[in-house]
């Protein structure tokens, strides 16, 4: 599922706000086990475009 989900991100990049939802949608589909990986892949691949967004999601889930 972590693949899945790398892939729709990269494929909606292109828009914010699809961004955003995809990215919100991925959180619930990914293993607890993934967050971590999955959170320092998001942040090498988006952080120049959309790092406010992704702080938005991945900060939720520190605290």
């Amino acid at each position: 599922m972590l693949e899945y989900v790398k892939t729709v991100l990269v494929k909606v990049s292109f828009d914010k706000a699809l961004f955003e939802k995809e990215l919100r949608k991925s959180l619930n589909l990914i293993l607890p086990t993934e967050i971590n990986e999955f959170k320092a892949w998001c942040y090498r691949t988006f952080s120049s475009l959309y790092e406010p967004v992704l702080n938005k999601y991945f900060v939720k889930l520190a605290g």
